[in-house]
């Protein structure tokens, strides 16, 4: 035993030191478990998060795409189909501005030369925005409808 000034007598014995030494210990690895841990988790949201975003830019280009065919199909059925001021897919009936996950789409005849119709198709998913245009060539006599380009713009 250590004396001291004081009535309270410190038993100096090894079992205290290795106490010390262990809870230290456990201290510190008890901190970089909770340090690796944390980090682990902010690996998983951030990926979580980087998936999703390519899911959702992937449902606004199949989107777009619809509005594409859609108004593809108008065409064949009229080659003089125009709507400039621009329409719903899937559902006509909603007015502009279409809601997410809707496409809306534009028809203009004679763009960009006379004989073709150009339809620009925009839609939009968690908060990912996709627009396509394509470009058909539209027979005068026989009314048929080849398709000249989709491109993403």
């Amino acid at each position: 035993m250590r004396t001291s000034d004081s009535r309270f007598q410190i038993p100096d014995s090894i079992w205290l030191r290795r106490a010390q030494a262990a809870l230290s210990t456990i201290f510190l690895i008890g901190g970089i478990v909770l340090l690796f841990a944390t980090s682990l988790a902010l690996i998983a949201i951030s990926f979580l998060n980087s998936s999703l975003g390519f899911q959702s830019a992937n449902r606004a280009a199949a989107i777009a795409m619809s509005g594409i065919r859609d108004a593809e199909l108008l065409l064949e059925r009229d080659k003089d189909f125009s709507d400039a001021s621009g329409y719903c897919v899937p559902y006509h009936a909603i007015t502009n501005p279409c809601p997410a996950g809707y496409a809306t789409v534009t028809v203009t005849q004679g763009s960009p030369s006379s004989g073709q119709a150009t339809v620009l198709s925009i839609a939009t998913w968690a908060n990912r925005r996709r627009r396509l245009q394509a470009v058909y060539v539209v027979s005068a006599t026989t009314s048929q409808i080849t398709p000249l380009s989709i491109t993403t713009l």
